[in-house]
């Protein structure tokens, strides 16, 4: 089985409400780990990541060690970053052996093509927002955030997630950009085209092919499944109960 997972958003609330949704994810990875050969995150697990050489935000600490226990099994896990993942650098590769990726993924998984995006570069309304990310993550602006004290840096980071939500939000036209996206891969060949980003679940069959938003887990928490030959989006409460 191939699962796929976005905007999970941990660090979003206050750690007391965080953990319920945190509980919900790890007993998704847990049933996960049952029958997955790979796991792709598509962005924007973390609300917020920065990492320093030694030092990463403890409060996540029980679903990275989650993440570990899955590679730790021989599941393949690749985490496409979003734009609430401006700082990774080599934790999850060398600590987690999760292959982090800075650009879409193209796959042929069991015969099938797949596009995977986050979506966040695909909005004609923001133009900005390039530049902005290219600033986020350009080494020495994140060398120089690196000279912070950890408490002020992830809290800063914190205070830039929330206020990049707001600003991305004013930003959405009523026009699905994304399904368009999606229309012009599956015409290209793509069979799957998943995204995340928007916060809002959408399932849409376009000729042979078919594009799926994964929505949020602040909200309206989906996981997608891939069997071989299907792929279906389920809520986590209706993956558990899966037998």
């Amino acid at each position: 089985m191939i699962y796929f997972i976005s905007d999970v958003h941990l660090g979003f609330y206050h750690r007391s409400k965080d953990k319920e949704r945190e509980d919900l994810l790890l007993k998704v990875l847990e049933k996960i780990s049952q029958d997955a050969t790979e796991l792709y995150l598509l962005g924007d697990i973390f609300d917020y990541w920065f990492e320093y050489k030694t030092v990463v935000p403890k409060y996540f600490y029980r679903t990275l060690a989650s993440i570990k226990r899955l590679t730790d099994k021989g599941i393949k896990i690749e985490y496409l970053m979003g734009n609430h993942d401006f700082a990774h650098k080599t934790f999850f590769e060398e600590e987690l052996e999760v292959r982090i990726r800075t650009n879409d993924i193209e796959r042929t998984l069991e015969g099938k093509r797949f596009y995977l995006s986050h979506g966040d570069e695909l909005n004609p309304a923001d133009k900005s927002y390039k530049i902005a990310k290219s600033i986020l993550r350009s080494s020495f602006n994140q060398w120089l955030y690196a000279k912070l004290h950890p408490d002020v840096a992830i809290k800063l980071a914190s205070k830039s997630s929330t206020q990049s939500r707001k600003y991305s939000g004013l930003k959405y036209p009523a026009h699905d950009f994304m399904l368009e996206f999606a229309k012009v891969k599956i015409d290209q060949g793509f069979d799957y085209v998943i995204m995340g980003h928007r916060h809002k679940v959408s399932e849409f069959k376009y000729q042979e092919g078919a594009y799926l938003n994964l929505g949020d887990w602040l909200k309206d928490p989906r996981i997608a499944k891939f069997d071989g030959s299907t792929l279906i989006m389920l809520k986590p409460e209706e993956f558990l109960l899966m037998i």
